[in-house]
């Protein structure tokens, strides 16, 4: 049982390592538009849509990011708040 573990912690990498040196030559990962082609239209709006994208993607995580600071500021608000009624409550005069 242990060699036959063994066996496929070797075989898995082998074969992995296998398929990356054949399937992996510079045009296997290339279109057929764009490969060997100089700076078309094409390339400069496939660019610009990754631009786009990215843009778009960065703005939402900032207003993520920006919605749980906000949520953050008034929390402590919140407490801070409780806190000192709390307190206020604690330091009233006890009528006996």
């Amino acid at each position: 049982m242990k060699t036959k573990l063994i066996g496929l912690r070797i075989v898995r990498p082998l074969t992995m390592a296998v398929a990356i040196v054949i399937g992996g030559s510079s045009s296997a990962f290339a279109c057929p538009v764009c490969f060997g082609a100089l700076e078309t239209g094409m390339i400069d709006g496939a660019k610009l849509g990754v631009l786009v994208l990215l843009a778009i993607t960065l703005a939402v995580q900032g207003a993520f990011l920006g919605f749980f600071l906000y949520l953050r500021k008034h929390a402590k608000r919140n407490a801070e708040l409780e806190l000192e009624a709390e307190w206020l409550a604690l330091q009233r005069p006890r009528t006996s």
